[in-house]
């Protein structure tokens, strides 16, 4: 699986921070095993937003891009609406979960406006710009984003489990 990150903030993209919730998610899949094959950083701007996202989907060709930041209910924070004009399909889900995931851990996940969806092969996810908001929110996408992606990819649903009152067959993968 390759995914991409890309870190939106202005405080990062001026030199006045350091992006520590896009090392959080290197570190996270890194640990997971996954190539991350790319990181970029983007000041809080609609523009420049999707124009990461559409090089980082359609030239890259990365499998997901987990963006981080801007998704909150600040003036600035503009990720969602960029993302959304990037999109092609929406998947809505993904979101509603990791709010529903976060909200176990702290009540501002209501806050957060991520939106995620497809841009050709790419699976799109806004996530927090809080380093362990983001942790968390990668969390609760990874235990459906083999799917997600093999789905993507045009591979299908995996053969259905047989039932416990069946006999067991062998697996097709």
């Amino acid at each position: 699986m390759r995914i991409a990150i890309l870190s939106i903030s202005d405080r990062c993209a001026r030199g006045e921070a350091e992006d520590v919730s896009g090392q959080a998610l290197q570190r996270a899949l890194s640990a997971r095993g996954v190539e991350v094959v790319a990181t970029a950083l983007v000041a809080d701007d609609g523009p420049a937003i999707e124009s990461e996202l559409v090089r980082l989907s359609d030239e890259l060709r990365a499998d997901v891009v987990l963006s981080t930041g801007g998704t909150g209910l600040g003036p600035r924070d503009v990720t969602p609406e960029a993302t959304e004009a990037v999109l092609e399909r929406r998947a809505p889900g993904i979101a509603e979960a990791m709010r529903a995931g976060g909200l176990h851990k702290t009540p501002n996940a209501m806050l957060s406006r991520g939106t995620a969806g497809l841009r050709g092969r790419t699976l799109i996810v806004n996530l927090p710009g809080s380093p362990r908001g983001a942790e968390q929110s990668l969390e609760v996408l990874w235990t459906a984003l083999d799917h997600a992606v093999d789905m993507i990819a045009g591979e299908g649903h995996p053969p259905a489990r047989a039932r416990e009152d069946e006999a067991p067959t062998e697996p097709t993968r």
